[in-house]
C-alpha cells in the first residue's frame, strides 16, 4: 500500500519533496499557507538544481518560461583581482541554470507537483504537527475557519522559516551568532555586469561593512541588493527619511554597483529582510523530515537556499520512499537524510564563514574548498567527460554549483561526517556557531553504507557487505 505523506510549505523544498512522492505512487496532501504566485526573494539558482529539475520532469515546464541562463558568477572580493567560475568551462555545457523570478518559479513547480497527482491545499495554517509518543502522524490545520486533522505515515515540514518544527514544536532553532544580517534590495530596468561574468553570471562584489549582489533576470530587469550586519544597518537606517532613500544612498556608496545600474532606473520599492542564519539541533526523526528553510538557513552569499531547498527534498523524499518499501530500517534513513543534508550545510556554512574574513586571500578559499570536497572534484571532473587536471578553483566551483552534494549523495562513503567543518571554527576564531561536525543520531545505523539511487526510482542503495578475507 502506497503511503500517506502530508507536506507542509509549497516553495521548492515542499513542491520537489511532494513530486518526487507522488511520481512514486505515494499519496500526498501538500498544505500552503499562501496562494500562489506570491512574491519571494532569491532569484539565483544554483546549478545543481537544474539537475534536481530532470529528476521530477518539470525541465521543459522551467525552459518555457524564458528565464535568464546563468552559467556562473563572478567575485569582487576584498583586495583580489575579479575572480570568476565558469562552470561550462570547468564541467560541461551541461552545467548551467537560470536566474529566475521567483513568484513564477515557485508557482511553476508546485503546479507541476499538483500535474504529478499532490493534493495541493492553498490558504492551509498549519497549526500544529501531531504526535504518538515521539512519532509523527499526522497534520492539524485550518482553512475557512474550519480545523482539520490529515493523518499521515509521514510529514515533510517544508515550511520555511516559519518552522513548525524546529521553531514552533521542538523549539531548537540555534542562530549563529555572526551571520546576525540584513539584506536590503530592489529592481533596476536596465543595467549591465561586470567585464568577464560567465553568461547571466551573478556579480559578488563586497565592501567594508558588507557586500553587493547584481543579478541579471529576463526583461533587462536587475536584482540588485545590499547584505550587512544588523548592528550596521540599524545604526545607519536613521539616516534616511525611507527604505527606498536608504537604498538607494548605498548602491551610491559602491563605486563599482553604481556603475554597473548607470545604465538604468530604480523601479518599484525598496524591501528589507532579515537574513540571520540557524540551524536546528535535528533535521529528522520518527515519522517526519525537515527541508529547506525549516531546518537551516544560511546567508545568501553564495545563492545556496534554493540548492539547499530542492536537495533537502529529495533526500526526504528518498527516504520515505526505501523506508516504506522495507529497502532500509527508519533509523537508516533518517542517518541517510541527516548526514547528507548537515554535510551540504556545513559545506556552505564553512564557506561562507571564510569569505566573511575579507582578506585572507583566494588561496585561503581554494585550500578551504578543496579540504570540504575531500579531494572528489578530480572525480567529478572525470565522471562529467573531463580529462584536464583539476584547477584550483574547481573545488570552490563544484561545491558553489552544488553538485559536490550530489556526488556525495550517490556515492557510497559520501554520508561520512566533514571533519572539515572544524575549519569555519578557525577561519572566525570560533565565534559562528556553526553546525557541529558530528552527525551522530544516537543510534546504531551507519549512513556511510548509504547512497542515492534515482534509478528504476528514487530511493536509498545499500553498499554490499564485503567478507574480511582470512590472512593466510
Amino acid at each position: 500500500m502506497a503511503p500517506d505523506v502530508v507536506v507542509i510549505g509549497g516553495g521548492p523544498a515542499g513542491a520537489i519533496s511532494s513530486a518526487l512522492l507522488a511520481r512514486a505512487g505515494a499519496r500526498v496532501r501538500l498544505l500552503e499557507r499562501d496562494f500562489f504566485p506570491r512574491y519571494h526573494i532569491g532569484e539565483s539558482i544554483s546549478s545543481s538544481c537544474r539537475a534536481i529539475i530532470d529528476l521530477v520532469g518539470a525541465r521543459e515546464k522551467i525552459e518555457a518560461r524564458g528565464y535568464q541562463v546563468k552559467e556562473g558568477l563572478l567575485l569582487r572580493w576584498g583586495a583580489e583581482r575579479d575572480w570568476t567560475i565558469n562552470w561550462p568551462d570547468l564541467f560541461g555545457d551541461q552545467v548551467r541554470s537560470w536566474q529566475v523570478e521567483r513568484a513564477d518559479f515557485d508557482d511553476v513547480l508546485l503546479k507541476h507537483a499538483a500535474a504529478q497527482g499532490v493534493e495541493v491545499v492553498h490558504g492551509a495554517q498549519v497549526k500544529k504537527v501531531l504526535f504518538d509518543d515521539d512519532r509523527a502522524v499526522g497534520v492539524e490545520w485550518a482553512r475557512d475557519g474550519r480545523l482539520r486533522e490529515s493523518p499521515a505515515d509521514f510529514v515533510v515540514d517544508a515550511s520555511g522559516r516559519a518552522g513548525v518544527l524546529s521553531s514552533q514544536h521542538f523549539r531548537n532553532r540555534r542562530p549563529h551568532d555572526v551571520f546576525r544580517n540584513v539584506a536590503i534590495w530592489g529592481y533596476y530596468r536596465g543595467g549591465a555586469l561586470l567585464p568577464n561574468t560567465p553568461r547571466g553570471g551573478i556579480n559578488v562584489i563586497s565592501s567594508l561593512n558588507g557586500w553587493y549582489w547584481v543579478i541579471p533576470l529576463s526583461g533587462d530587469v536587475y536584482s540588485v541588493g545590499f547584505v550587512t550586519h544588523q548592528d550596521h544597518f540599524l545604526a545607519r537606517r536613521p539616516e534616511f527619511p525611507s527604505q527606498k532613500a536608504m537604498f538607494l544612498a548605498l548602491v551610491a556608496e559602491s563605486e563599482t554597483v553604481t556603475e554597473l545600474v548607470a545604465g538604468g532606473h530604480f523601479e518599484g520599492e525598496a524591501r528589507v529582510e532579515r537574513d540571520f542564519s540557524y540551524s536546528a539541533d535535528s533535521f529528522c526523526g520518527p515519522g517526519y523530515f525537515l527541508a529547506g528553510d525549516s531546518a537551516c538557513f544560511l546567508d545568501p552569499l553564495l545563492s545556496t537556499g534554493v540548492h539547499l531547498a530542492m536537495y533537502s527534498g529529495m533526500l526526504a523524499a528518498a527516504s520515505i520512499l526505501s523506508t516504506h518499501a522495507g529497502e532500509v530500517t527508519e533509523s537508516e534513513a533518517l542517518g541517510f537524510h541527516e548526514s547528507h543534508y548537515r554535510n551540504a550545510y556545513g559545506r556552505m556554512f564553512s564557506m561562507v564563514a571564510g569569505f566573511y574574513e575579507q582578506y585572507r586571500g583566494r588561496n585561503s578559499y581554494f585550500w578551504l574548498a578543496q579540504r570540504l570536497a575531500r579531494g572528489q572534484y578530480p572525480e567529478l571532473m572525470r565522471k562529467r567527460g573531463g580529462d584536464a587536471p583539476a584547477p584550483a578553483d574547481g573545488a570552490f566551483a563544484s561545491i558553489t554549483s552544488g553538485l559536490t552534494d550530489l556526488d556525495d549523495a550517490t556515492r557510497i562513503g559520501g554520508a561520512a561526517p566533514l571533519d572539515a567543518m572544524v575549519l569555519a571554527g578557525e577561519l572566525v576564531a570560533g565565534k559562528a556557531g556553526g553546525p557541529a561536525a558530528s552527525t551522530d543520531l544516537g543510534g546504531p545505523a551507519d549512513a556511510t553504507r548509504l547512497y542515492l539511487v534515482t534509478e528504476p526510482r528514487l530511493g536509498i542503495g545499500r553498499a554490499a557487505e564485503v567478507e574480511p578475507v582470512a590472512p593466510r
